[in-house]
């Protein structure tokens, strides 16, 4: 079973529900982890997600997800897969510049983040590839194009 802890610390309107998180954070679990799982998801504005891109990858500015993979002491087996901190004006610009349904960004942004809490990366080109090759068939699940797809 999924549990989920949405977080909401934004002053952002129209932020996707509790169910499309669940459905999102369901569909990049499908088949690359056990039923048992829990992730906190916290939606901020810019202040928060600039301090934390800032202390913890060096970063001065808000970047769309941050990831924080749980990581269990030795012989400690908890279901906890980390937490997902989501900006979501970052995200709100981002749809807008790409000209992608902004509901599509966010699904996008939230399977990239629990990926990442599986252990995915996107460091070195192969990778990038395999990773962006996971979200676009999560994604395609969903209904939802490839976001990596240039738009006309």
């Amino acid at each position: 079973m999924l549990s989920l802890d949405l977080q909401l610390a934004s002053e952002t309107t129209g932020l996707p529900g509790p169910e499309q998180f669940e459905s999102w954070v369901a569909a990049a679990l499908d088949g690359l982890r056990g039923t048992d799982t829990e992730l906190t998801v916290r939606l901020v504005d810019e202040v928060e997600g600039r301090e934390l891109n800032r202390e913890y990858r060096r970063k001065d500015y808000a970047t769309n997800v941050l990831s924080f993979p749980f990581e269990a002491p030795p012989g400690v087996d908890l279901p906890l897969l980390g937490d997902l901190v989501i900006c979501a004006p970052v995200v709100t610009r981002e749809a807008a510049e790409q000209g992608k349904p902004v509901l599509h960004h966010w699904a996008h942004l939230t399977v990239h983040g629990v990926l990442h809490c599986l252990g995915y990366d996107h460091i070195d080109d192969d990778e990038a590839e395999e990773m962006e090759a996971l979200e676009t068939q999560v994604l395609a699940r969903l209904g939802i194009p490839d976001p990596y797809q240039e738009s006309d």
